[in-house]
């Protein structure tokens, strides 16, 4: 199927998982089987790593200040009338309580990951449930 084919096609939702393991090493590991997946989709290289750079500060964050398991979920959809990739990391929510602050990391090097996230993507949020804290965002990178 040619890139014109797969533009053509019906867009329907596309969803995969991947659980991450607590360990460092594992966002770069994750990130790699993204960037395949994303190459799989035809996504343009500059949106693709959009999409790399939001993955990777949602996983850092979970590894980083949230407790055990985290699992990533990238899907593909439609959103009204925009093409768009959603990711959704789900942990087990804060390491410690809300307002209480165990890091000693250089404000310098550490804390703009959201910010990143805020400003790449069209919509993102938070979601506290059952099964813990899920943080996503949306990119958009079409109209149908």
């Amino acid at each position: 199927m040619t890139p014109a084919q797969l533009d053509a096609a019906p867009f329907g939702e596309v969803e995969h998982v991947f659980p991450l393991p607590h360990a460092p090493g594992a966002v770069s590991a994750v990130r790699r089987r993204i960037r395949t997946l994303l190459t799989d989709w035809n996504l343009a290289a500059d949106f693709a790593e959009d999409v790399l750079l939001v993955v990777s500060e949602l996983l850092t964050n979970a590894i980083v200040h949230a407790l055990p398991p985290a699992t990533l979920r990238l899907s593909r959809r439609q959103v009204e009338r925009c093409r768009a990739v959603r990711v959704e990391v789900t942990d087990m929510g804060p390491v410690t309580p809300a307002g209480l602050s165990t890091s000693t990391h250089d404000p310098d090097e550490h804390g703009r990951g959201l910010g990143i996230v805020t400003t790449l993507a069209a919509r993102c949020g938070v979601r506290v449930h059952s099964g813990g804290t899920s943080r996503w965002a949306e990119l958009e990178f079409g109209r149908s």
